[in-house]
């Protein structure tokens, strides 16, 4: 009875799987691709922000931007799903768009049309203002140098920054100093110096490489450090420093290149400060050379290295406003005293008698700032005889601070002697009270002949007192961490 049964229900299932499978038979429909989002446009104000948009389907799809400056919150997705859409902030002066693109297999591309609103400049801000000379005084730069008394340079702080694997970033704390503070600011006024150099770096804050604009919160802090300086009633020059060594290619491969660079940062800066009064001072760049090589440079070096500082002028004063009038400040090559004589070229300006020349001195290296083998520990006719370094001692400094003097300070071309110092080496096991006479011996002799040669000096302060330092201040709190050092340079400025 089991057997018949079977036997049936056998027979049964082949009668069944023969009907499915008889031509004709009904197949199930295919599934229908959907895709859909909302809404299709989107339209952002020039500051930027975020924006959603919902996508609907019942598979896998993509979404992509044709704009860097329009990013969606996701690259895929399945089913339902919601992309946030940012926009970056626009600086452009027209409206810009993109076009976000939603794709899935066996089904027509969805797009979402992305408009963002032109910038509209403060008339503040505008690129070219009419010239107003109001609080800048009628006197010249030569006029303006016998005002400054003894310089100071905020060293290792705005320019400090960090590269790695070619990129830059860092901040004023980078290499090892605090935070600027008025406190410390007044106290270096305090002390008796009335004028301080911001060395300043803004490549590493630059937020559209295709523009170079840097970023408003930069601009901003070394605004606020600039205005410690003149709340304390002291000169200012600020400038683009060595900011990760762009502009060490003075050749004409280069050239074009780095001069648009310059005159994009320089046309913010410029703009950023154009109301400030004539206490603040622009200088347009710092040690421009060949990279690694510290030779006598070659006729193009020159050549393209003096159009920097052109470059540097022309750009400055076609922001017009104050900047129409202000002093500037120009470099030698490698801001290097026989360069500058042998070499600069002062550029052409549209106003008469507002540029400083700009060298530095440290000579003796091997006294002043060499470490490792070789360093000489002592200086001056006081130690001669004893470990002093065969070149470089009074003599020199007189010639060649002389050089100067006829070549541009009797021309009525001011001077800043943008940095000098010499290095302290407290863990010399012996000599060490010699070696400190000997420094205050140079600082005291170097300040004296610049002043009597028409120089302003500025003391290289690199913030760090310890072993190779050139601090004198604890920038901490402001207090003299070499009261006999900071007393020689005020005085001998006198």
């Amino acid at each position: 009875m089991k057997s018949n049964l079977r036997y049936v229900l056998f027979i049964l299932s082949l009668v069944f799987l023969y009907n499915c499978s008889e031509p004709g038979g009904e197949e199930p429909e295919p599934t229908v691709t959907t895709l859909a989002a909302q809404p299709a446009t989107l339209l952002f104000e020039a500051a930027g922000g975020t924006k959603t948009i919902s996508v609907t389907s019942n598979t896998v799809w993509s979404v992509s931007s044709s704009e860097t400056w329009c990013t969606p919150s996701i690259t895929s997705s399945k089913a339902n799903a919601s992309v946030t859409i940012t926009a970056d902030a626009s600086y452009t002066t027209s409206k810009r768009e993109a076009l976000i693109t939603i794709s899935a297999n066996d089904a027509d591309d969805v797009f979402v049309s992305v408009t963002q609103e032109a910038y509209e400049t403060d008339p503040k801000y505008a690129d070219y203002i009419e010239p107003d000379n109001t609080d800048m005084r009628n006197i010249t730069a030569f006029d303006l140098s016998q005002e400054m008394v003894a310089g100071w340079n905020l060293g290792n702080t705005l320019e400090s920054l960090i590269i790695t694997n070619g990129q830059l970033s860092g901040s004023e704390t980078s290499w090892g100093n605090p935070v600027v503070t008025q406190t410390l600011i007044d106290s270096v006024k305090e002390a008796g110096f009335n004028a301080i150099r911001i060395p300043v770096s803004w490549s590493h804050k630059i937020e559209d490489e295709s523009t170079y604009r840097i970023s408003d919160s930069w601009k901003e802090r070394v605004e606020e450090v600039v205005n410690y300086a003149l709340t304390a009633d002291m000169y200012v020059i600020m400038n683009i420093h060595w900011d990760g060594g762009w502009m060490d290619h003075p050749d004409n491969a280069h050239k074009e290149a780095i001069n648009t660079k310059l005159a994009a940062l320089w046309k913010q800066i410029a703009i950023h400060f154009r109301d400030y009064d004539d206490r603040l001072l622009f200088a347009g760049t710092n040690e421009v050379h060949v990279e690694n090589d510290y030779g006598t440079p070659s006729a193009a070096n020159v050549e393209v290295q003096n159009s920097f500082n052109q470059t540097f002028v022309n750009t400055v004063r076609a922001t017009g406003g104050r900047n129409a009038y202000r002093h500037l400040v120009i470099q030698a090559f490698n801001t290097n005293i026989q360069h500058c004589v042998d070499f600069l070229i002062m550029p052409e300006d549209e106003i008469a008698d507002k540029l400083f020349v700009e060298v530095h001195y440290y000579d003796p290296y091997d006294f002043t700032l060499q470490e490792g083998d070789g360093y000489t520990t002592q200086w001056g006719q006081n130690f001669a005889g004893s470990d002093v370094s065969s070149w470089g001692q009074e003599d020199w400094v007189d010639a060649t601070f002389a050089k100067m003097k006829s070549s541009y300070n009797d021309q009525n071309i001011p001077v800043i002697l943008g940095e000098f110092g010499a290095i302290l080496r407290s863990d010399l096991t012996a000599g060490l009270e010699e070696h400190k006479q000997s420094r205050l011996d140079y600082l005291g002799y170097v300040t004296k002949a610049a002043k009597a040669n028409g120089m302003i000096p500025f003391y290289w302060d690199s913030g760090y007192t310890g072993n190779n330092g050139t601090g004198i201040f604890n920038r901490n709190d402001g207090s003299q961490a070499f009261p006999e050092v900071v007393d020689i340079l005020v005085k001998s400025a006198q």
